[in-house]
């Protein structure tokens, strides 16, 4: 295939073409994006000729792949900037809708653009796309695939989708990239593409590319797969058994849940192509039978019955089977049912038991057939419980308003009718059937179909009652009767084995209980007391003032194995530390259910309670070195319960306690399957009402313990969002249940938040700055929960909330339901209060200028938020003390959403508390150097004067009082505070002449002089820029559509102000997220929703109220009033012979000076200019042009200059000057030559300079 071609007829063309290309590629070397814009439309020119130059004539000169190049330069580049143009230039490009273009490029689009794909950085939120957007890029990318392959020659889709789907499983993807290419192949047009190659590549993906992926994103990119494979997949080339083999690796907690949308649409896409599958050849299938359509029912059916076909017994005890089978075969029947269900409607009854047959058959004989192989029974045991769990909806999906889940109904009816034998089967193998090794993980499956089939039944009483009043006590007893024997000195298999399923049967028995699914029957309640009485069982000790524990933390000691074994134990006999971890961690849960459920055995002597517990303690924190982290739950739960007790008695064991199990929580922290139900295990455990009530005088060690983890685990959320949720949530329900009445014990409890506070203080200011790729992948995580039901990961994934917004709604919802009346609450909001206060202090002390959108600005917009919701419920004399805080804030210099609301909390003060008004007055009169346009503040309360006077006593004193005030500031010399205090006038006038109307007349010739000031406003705002300002601040929200009284409420503080100030999304929190608390208490004074929608409407005005420190504009003015000599520096100082000015210093030295002027006022960085100024003395420039003459005294270009400024005349032009600068110097002769690489520069080698030229840089 020849690249390169040259037709001489065609030379204008070519060179053209060939010019640009190398044009564009050099400009590609660079890595400045603004250098390279300018050329990205000469890659436009370049596909255009080839696109008119391939169709003009039939083979072409110019080769597609040479565009190829341009885009893998950029797609290389070391700015990820000028990645992201090349791949949204590729993903936009129109010629790929031409068949041979599609072509030769798709060999490049699976490959090199699949590997700059998989750059997570491409995937950021645009300009102008608020939180919950899908990227930009994410929606170009489905537009593009569409277009690629409908284009692509039909006989070539079904490849380039499988390399594709294969580029997936070859490399790590990230999970965000994956996600968004699943969707965009989501959305291909449906075609028959992928055979079973292809869905095995999808598997690869399913398997290995995602499982490190974040379980959200990772659900909702299984979701998109599953679709694509129903839309792309030629069904006549896979049969029904690969399609459920498929299937098996979407997960049921995660996509593939019953009662999901995706569930239907699988449900439907069966059935749409029941027939159309590849017949299955069968073992001793004949030739032509190969022929015959299978149908999902028929293939059901035939799997059940190979399922349940095994070999007859082997005589000795083999492995359980493989569960994966189980649950490829659940699901299909599941699927299969539903199927029916929505093709037929009603009997469902029927064609579920006609299909169970078998596997009802082999289970009603399942206690009774003693020539039932194990195996069967194992299997269908195994198959029982998967439909049993994969059959379960979401508790948020329902089938329809009252209509029940007839399926799993039915299926519980089928089971019923088998209950007996399979318990019967059950206890019998608990009682002293299993003894080899692999019988541990057996007793695994029977205990947790046990568990099944109680849950099931427990809406049946009869059947329930049974289980309770016979099964329960007798499992009981025989486990306390194994468990008992006396240890032998040689340990047998059969005797550990028996050890360990004794005790997980009780674990599964105090577990069932725990959860209150099987009521306490006094039977159950004496066996459990002989139970507790074993584990309390004192071992005699020599001191008598020792109790030492017995019982607990048994170890389950390694089965020695004779010859004669069978070859299956030695690899299980590995997997023995496991079983013992397992048989310890069963100890605890039956432990921390009878610490609970029966308390300590009266065996025990009163007197010696409380050193059995002490022991108990001293147990549980030994439990936890010797626990894998993994399974400490249960020690946990039962610290909960015991360290209340000992507080007062064994601090330093308590402190212990705390400590370990905070630093195995910590040790977690990178396994989140275990993490969070350890945390919160931890969290009651260690902030439990009675360790939260503690004081310094009663357990100062503890105490400090407590306060120190509680820091530790606000550092801990900075990196890990949601820690900080956890811990808030349960102290806010610990002081302020919901839901109750106040009474003694709820106020002690209540009293405790007094020495945790500062929980509260950091809550209403949490708000972690994430690095910029964290931030993206909350974003994406916003973007698939806002898919909703659309999206099954949403409904399959049970997830805790742990937006990084939690906190500050959760002590929000608090701080509402406090009631001012209680005189616990009011402390707790003036403390409150205080302690916010002093934290804006410390930031204004600390930084005089912050950065919009710095931590320092968003910690104090919320502090000021959480004051203003408080605001109703302070006491007036508080509100007298509070008050100077309030003005010391609006001196200081803060940005504009801070200025807005320490604005509304002065005018809301003023208008409940009208008293304080002379205090506002005299705020007018302080001189605060540092921040001259700090009156601004105070001038913005007087443009909501009309909100104000009506509560004033004396109307008319106020009135002039303040047009006093006013008149002042409309004469001072900063043009804010001039623009401020007319609109203050405006407005404060506009009443006045009201009052005047009704009589009230006093102004006397004051009203002469404010009407000239106003028409003289008016008319001096009609030109320029000042009466587009005059305009502006009249439209501007808070002086325009804001009302300080109507729009109080939680939605314009949190929600609206945020986002017309100008604050980044991430801080705004919107109503719906206030509204998903069920404990926040809105009361009419203080409403969630603004009534009003005026606000709401707006969008973000361009004039921002801002605070600027006045000294960076004097000194720009003092030194264009000067009269400067630019080239006289500090002249005085210097030796005679530098006295004189550089061009006589030039001729002194014999050096000539030509006519070439060099303006590098638009350069700001010193040692560039030093280095300019050190070449133009070198080549005799005329003179330099710099934006300011202080860079000369910089050190940094004096260090490049190297007293080159000496002999060059220097001159000063601002870049606002430098437009007249120019026209001055061409009406004086002057050629002016820009110095830039644009697409149209000339050579610098080929231009010949006039004599009087003038460069431009920069």
């Amino acid at each position: 295939e020849l690249l390169f071609k040259w037709a001489p007829n065609r030379s204008k063309l070519l060179r053209e073409f060939w010019e640009d290309y190398a044009l564009v590629m050099e400009t590609l070397e660079e890595n400045q994006i603004h250098v390279v814009r300018p050329v990205l439309n000469r890659i436009d020119t370049l596909i255009q000729t080839t696109v008119n130059d391939s169709q003009a004539s039939g083979q072409g000169l110019f080769h597609p792949t040479w565009l190829l190049c341009v885009y893998q330069r950029m797609f290389h580049s070391e700015n990820k900037s000028l990645m992201r143009e090349g791949v949204c230039h590729l993903l936009e490009l129109q010629v790929l809708q031409q068949p041979a273009f599609a072509l030769a490029f798709s060999q490049f689009v699976v490959g090199p653009f699949m590997d700059v794909l998989s750059e997570t950085s491409l995937f950021h939120r645009s300009v102008g796309q608020s939180v919950g957007d899908c990227p930009e890029l994410g929606a170009k990318l489905q537009v593009f695939m569409a277009t690629f392959f409908s284009s692509l020659p039909s006989d070539h889709r079904g490849c380039m989708l499988l390399h594709m789907i294969q580029q997936l499983c070859s490399k790590h993807w990230c999970a965000v990239p994956l996600l968004f290419l699943s969707q965009a192949l989501s959305k291909l047009p449906p075609g028959p593409m992928l055979g079973i190659d292809g869905l095995t590549a999808l598997r690869e993906v399913l398997r290995c590319t995602m499982i490190t992926h974040q379980v959200l994103l990772r659900g909702a990119a299984q979701c998109f797969l599953l679709n694509s494979a129903f839309r792309l997949t030629e069904v006549s080339a896979v049969t029904l058994d690969d399609v459920f083999s498929f299937l098996m690796d979407f997960r049921a907690d995660e996509s593939l849940c019953r009662g999901t949308q995706i569930w239907n649409q699988s449900c439907a896409w069966l059935l749409d192509n029941e027939g159309s599958f590849k017949p299955r050849i069968m073992d001793g299938d004949c030739a032509g039978a190969a022929t015959r359509r299978e149908t999902v029912r028929g293939y059901v059916q035939s799997q059940i019955h190979t399922y349940l076909r095994v070999p007859a017994s082997t005589g000795h005890t083999e492995r359980l089977p493989d569960p994966r089978e189980a649950d490829k075969l659940a699901r299909a029947i599941l699927l299969c049912v539903d199927m029916e269900r929505n093709q037929l409607g009603a009997e469902i009854c029927n064609t579920l038991e006609s299909l169970l047959s078998p596997l009802l058959d082999t289970l009603s004989r399942v206690s009774t057939n003693i020539y039932l192989p194990l195996r069967k029974s194992d299997k269908s045991l195994q198959l029982v419980l998967r439909l049993f769990q994969l059959g379960g909806i979401p508790s948020c999906q329902h089938f329809g308003e009252e209509q029940v889940d007839n399926v799993m109904v039915a299926m519980e009816k089928l089971i019923f009718k088998v209950v007996d034998p399979i318990q019967e089967f059950i206890l019998r193998q608990l009682f002293g059937e299993l003894q080899e090794l692999c019988d541990v993980e057996r007793a695994e499956l029977y205990l947790c179909v046990l568990r099944q089939l109680v849950v099931m039944y427990s809406s049946t009483p009869q059947c329930h009652n049974k289980i309770q009043q016979t099964y329960f006590p007798k499992l009981i007893k025989y486990s306390l009767k194994v468990l008992q024997e006396p240890s032998q000195q040689i340990h047998s298999v059969a005797n550990q084995v028996a050890r360990a399923v004794a005790m997980a049967s009780l674990a599964t028995v105090c577990g069932l209980m725990e959860q209150e699914v099987t009521g306490m029957q006094s039977e159950t309640i004496s066996v459990l007391k002989s139970l507790n009485d074993y584990f309390y069982n004192s071992v005699s000790s020599s001191s008598q003032s020792l109790f030492s524990l017995g019982n607990f933390n048994k170890r389950l000691q390694k089965p020695q194995i004779g010859d004669g074994s069978s070859d299956l134990q030695g690899p299980l006999l590995q997997d023995w530390g496991r079983i013992a971890a397992n048989f310890m961690r069963d100890q605890w849960i039956c432990l921390s259910f009878l610490i609970r459920a029966v308390g300590i055995p009266e065996s025990v002597e009163i007197s010696r309670a409380s050193d059995a517990l002490k022991a108990a303690l001293s147990c549980s924190v030994e439990a936890l070195a010797l626990l894998p982290s993994d399974l400490v739950l249960p020690v946990l739960t039962f610290m909960e319960t015991v360290l209340p007790q000992l507080l007062l008695y064994e601090e330093a064991l308590c402190v212990e306690a705390v400590t370990l199990s905070w630093q195995l929580v910590q040790g977690l922290s990178n396994n989140a399957h275990d993490f969070w139900p350890a945390l919160k295990g931890f969290i009651s455990m260690a902030f439990h009402h009675k360790l939260l009530e503690l004081t310094d005088t009663h357990a100062s060690t503890l105490m400090a313990t407590l306060k120190q983890i509680a820091t530790e685990l606000m550092e801990l959320s900075q990196s890990k969002s949601g820690v900080f949720g956890v811990l808030l949530q349960h102290c806010c329900q610990t002081w302020l249940p919901t839901g109750r009445g106040s009474n003694d014990t709820a106020d002690i409890v209540f009293s405790s938040v007094f020495s945790h506070i500062i929980i509260l203080t950091e809550a209403c200011v949490y708000g972690p700055v994430f690095r910029r790729d964290q931030r993206l992948i909350q974003d994406v995580q916003t973007y698939v929960e806002q898919l909703g039901e659309e999206c099954a990961a949403n409904v399959a994934i049970r997830s805790d909330n742990r937006d990084d917004q939690l906190p500050r709604t959760c002590v929000l919802a608090f701080l509402s339901r406090l009631d001012s009346s209680n005189l616990q609450h009011e402390r707790l909001i003036e403390e409150l209060v205080m302690d916010l206060v002093k934290r804006d202090n410390e930031i204004s002390k600390s930084k005089v200028r912050y950065y919009s959108n710095s931590l320092q600005h968003r910690v104090k917009n919320r502090v000021w938020q959480t004051l203003l919701l408080l605001l109703p419920k302070l006491r007036e004399e508080f509100v007298a003390t509070l008050l100077n805080s309030v003005f010391e804030a609006g001196f200081c210099s803060n940005q504009a959403s801070v200025k807005y609301l320490i604005e509304w909390m002065m005018i809301l003060i003023l208008v409940h508390y009208p008293q304080h008004m002379d205090s506002f007055w005299a705020c007018f009169n302080l001189d605060h150097e540092k921040t001259k346009t700090s009156s601004c503040t105070f001038l913005s309360v007087l443009v909501h004067f009309d909100v104000i006077i009506p509560n004033l006593k004396n109307k008319a004193v106020q009135l002039r009082k303040a047009l006093d005030i006013i008149l002042q500031w409309c004469f001072n010399h900063n043009f804010s505070v001039r623009l401020y205090a007319l609109l203050a006038l405006k407005r404060v006038w506009n009443l006045a002449e009201v009052q005047a109307e009704e009589g009230a007349d006093g102004l006397g010739g004051l009203s002469t002089v404010i009407k000239a000031c106003l028409n003289q406003a008016e008319a001096m705002q009609s030109t320029g820029n000042a009466n587009k300002n005059w305009m502006r601040i009249q439209e501007h929200f808070f002086f325009g559509a804001f009302d300080p009284i109507r729009d109080y409420s939680v939605e314009t503080i949190f929600y609206t102000f945020p986002s017309l100030s100008e604050l980044a999304d991430d801080e705004w929190i919107p109503p719906w997220k206030f509204e998903k608390l069920s404990c926040f208490s809105e009361s009419p004074s203080f409403p969630l929703r603004n009534p009003a929608p005026d606000l709401s409407q707006l969008q973000p005005g361009d004039w921002i109220q801002q605070d600027k420190s006045e000294q960076s504009k004097e000194d720009r003015w003092a030194e264009v009033q000067k009269k400067i000599t630019p080239w006289r520096l500090e002249i005085q100082e210097q030796e005679p012979e530098l006295q004189l000015v550089p061009q006589q210093r030039a001729a002194r030295l014999g050096k000539l000076h030509g006519a070439l002027l060099v303006v590098a006022s638009l350069i700001d960085k010193p040692t560039n200019l030093g280095g300019l100024c050190r070449t133009c003395e070198i080549f005799g420039a005329s003179a330099l042009v710099l934006d300011s003459l202080r860079h000369v005294s910089d050190k940094h270009f004096q260090s490049l200059s190297v007293s080159s400024e000496l002999w060059l005349p220097l001159l000063e032009v601002k870049p606002m000057e430098l437009i007249d600068f120019l026209q001055v110097k061409k009406s004086e002769g002057y050629c002016i030559v820009g110095v830039e690489q644009t697409a149209n520069s000339q050579s610098l080698q080929d231009y010949q300079f006039p004599e009087k030229t003038l460069l431009l840089l920069g």
